[in-house]
């Protein structure tokens, strides 16, 4: 059965996990469509994971717009969710529409951008263009100049309180999901608790609406030092197919997260 934003608001109600997986082909989309997997995100951490890149602000519209074009042809249920890549959204509302109209007209059901309160009011231009948005908060990756590196974020509770109150604004302003990235965990709760639609973690801890990782990092491929937030659930498994389903049935059973993945 297909997908849609109705069917991920209905799952988080119902109290069924929401499973997210990055995808960047149409073969591993075919895979993961098959297994189950809910939302395949055409992650900008391609430039990182496919591209070599020391970060994701290399990555360019055009580059997304392929990508998200491939994965589309693959995915036969599952909703198809695209990264608005650095420079394309942030200048202004008629910019962040152009660039997520690419993004939708090459197979995207969703566009997600990065960015706190300040983007509330694109996130309200492209939903009441017909674009539903996927906010993300926490720790932006396209920030990560400004924020000094890859931290959690929402530690003090200054920063805490911040977060809660961009959910709320974003949310408000027609997100159909926030994903949070590195925060603590009770944090991710309270901000579960508050808003209204269905919240994403990735290193957000267990009490969220539906977790995703990097299909690389969940399949053991990843240079240097493993994230704290990442499960290699590609060990013990047989076949790619057999660990993408571990990882989404985990998901559902509530297993993954455990503690050790959860920052406090």
């Amino acid at each position: 059965m297909k997908v849609t934003v109705n069917t991920l608001h209905k799952k988080a109600r119902d109290g069924e996990k929401v499973v997210m997986l990055t995808c960047y082909d149409a073969s591993f989309a075919q895979v993961m469509d098959e297994a189950g997997v809910d939302v395949l995100l055409v992650g900008d951490s391609l430039g990182t994971v496919l591209q070599g890149a020391d970060s994701t602000l290399p990555v360019t519209l055009d580059e997304m717009v392929y990508h998200t074009r491939l994965v589309a042809r693959g995915a036969k249920n599952a909703l198809v969710l695209a990264d608005l890549p650095f420079g394309s959204y942030q200048e202004s509302r008629e910019q962040a529409f152009a660039s997520a109209a690419r993004l939708m007209q090459a197979g995207a059901h969703m566009v997600k951008l990065e960015g706190g309160a300040y983007m509330a009011e694109t996130t309200r231009f492209l939903v009441e263009r017909g674009i539903p948005v996927c906010a993300h908060i926490g720790l932006t990756p396209q920030s990560v100049n400004t924020m000094g590196g890859y931290r959690v974020q929402g530690k003090t509770d200054e920063d805490a309180a911040r977060l809660l109150d961009d959910a709320k604004a974003l949310a408000d302003a027609g997100a159909s999901l926030v994903l949070m990235e590195c925060m603590p965990a009770e944090l991710a709760r309270r901000v579960t608790e508050t808003v209204s639609v269905p919240t994403i973690g990735i290193g957000a801890g267990l009490d969220v609406s539906g977790q995703v990782l990097v299909v690389y990092d969940m399949l053991g491929i990843y240079p240097g030092k493993k994230a704290k937030f990442v499960k290699d659930f590609m060990a013990g498994a047989d076949s790619i197919a057999g660990a993408i389903k571990a990882y989404a049935d985990a998901v559902r059973a509530k297993t993954f997260p455990a503690a050790e993945h959860i920052f406090s």
